[in-house]
């Protein structure tokens, strides 16, 4: 963490949460460079902050959003101008869905994500005689040995074959066009270089996706002819999945905001661009100081990666008994000696955007200074889920 940042809001009463908008534009721009030309599709829920969604989106390299709700779509298109939004996540919210049919303009701007006929049936049935819809086929990216399942558990279509039968039924069906195709490979994007065996696991992975992944788009382009578009990768694989020559957008967020998780990479390292900043209420010993809330736990497998970390004072260790309680959080270490009641203690979270879900507003800081105070989506009134 830069001093001047820290020093900018050092008057502030605790608890706020911080933007530093300087090292998250430049971690955005070194996200391009990464990607080597090919186009970034800023991923939603890894920012969660309209204002700051619009100046990544600003930036050369990156073009549309990744959403993970419909009705955030439906939101960002209406009051915030975005256009060229998928939604990365099926939907089964039949007003949202009704409300997407019934306006041409955000028919034409956003893209439904849709993995088996059970998601058009469900389209068909409560939405019955729909307008065309635009649509994208999610693919599981993830990579098996017989039994053994490396990845997220998303799509049922994993191989050309499968990709070919939905592929048919979304081109027979009135109502509905594929512009697209998107394979999330969340256990290389999303998993932290920690041993050698995850090395090995990660480059085995990644030649296979990328020869099924090809074979995929290629049965579906047979099909269905070209694509707009072929979203992969993640923050965590931007150099692996633009060297596909299918690839033609990479799908990624996180890199902006440089959370926790991000510190056990060993092929880039973000700067930490935002922070959440409590105050210390109580000594329950000369090296142990109490702070108020805490929480926070990442989404995910629970494991100490999930867990926000002390950025400053250093020093400072989570108790093992109690962690990052939603109301105290117990720090030990030598630095608790200098701390005093009302003093501010610096927390990154594990996974960009979650942490948003617990502030309102950011302070956001650039050049030293105070620039500014953005609405999250929690501050705009919206927790999408």
């Amino acid at each position: 963490m830069k001093a001047e940042v820290r020093q900018a809001v050092a008057h502030l009463e605790a608890p706020f949460s911080v933007l530093d908008l300087d090292a998250a534009v430049a971690n955005a721009v070194d996200m391009t460079v990464r990607a080597q030309g090919t186009p970034i599709r800023l991923a939603s829920k890894s920012i969660r902050i309209p204002e700051l969604m619009k100046r990544i989106l600003e930036l050369d390299g990156f073009h549309g959003i990744l959403a993970y709700n419909l009705n955030e779509a439906i939101w960002l298109v209406r009051e915030h101008e975005c256009s060229d939004i998928v939604v990365a996540y099926p939907t089964a919210n039949k007003d949202a869905l009704k409300e997407l049919n019934a306006c041409d303009t955000l028919r034409a701007q956003i893209t439904l994500m849709v993995d088996s006929a059970e998601h058009l049936d469900f389209i068909d049935e409560h939405v019955p005689g729909h307008e065309e819809l635009r649509v994208c086929l999610d693919v599981d990216a993830s990579l098996e040995f017989g039994p053994v399942h490396i990845g997220a558990l998303r799509s049922p279509v994993r191989t050309p074959q499968d990709a070919a039968t939905i592929t048919r039924d979304i081109v027979r069906r009135p109502g509905f066009t594929l512009v697209g195709v998107m394979a999330y490979e969340g256990q290389i994007a999303g998993t932290t270089d920690s041993s050698p065996a995850i090395a090995v696991m990660k480059s085995l992975s990644t030649r296979e996706l990328a020869a099924r992944r090809s074979k995929v788009v290629q049965a579906v382009t047979d099909i269905a002819g070209p694509l707009e578009f072929v979203n992969g990768g993640g923050t965590g694989s931007i150099e692996t999945t633009s060297q596909e020559k299918v690839i033609t957008e990479i799908g990624a967020g996180s890199g902006v905001i440089g959370p926790a998780l991000f510190d056990h990479y060993r092929t880039f390292t973000p700067e930490p661009a935002e922070w959440f900043v409590l105050p210390v209420v109580r000594r329950p010993s000369p090296q142990t100081v109490t702070i108020a809330g805490g929480g926070r736990v990442a989404s995910g497998a629970m494991g100490k990666d999930r867990l926000p970390v002390v950025d400053w004072p250093s020093g400072l260790q989570m108790s093992p008994l109690e962690g990052p309680g939603e109301v105290q959080t117990p720090l030990t270490g030598s630095s608790a000696r200098n701390l005093r009641l009302g003093d501010h203690v610096w927390f990154r979270h594990a996974k960009a955007g979650e942490q948003c879900e617990f502030a309102e507003s950011v302070v956001v800081v650039s050049e030293g200074q105070i620039y500014d105070e953005w609405l999250t989506y929690r501050g705009a009134g919206f927790s999408f889920t």
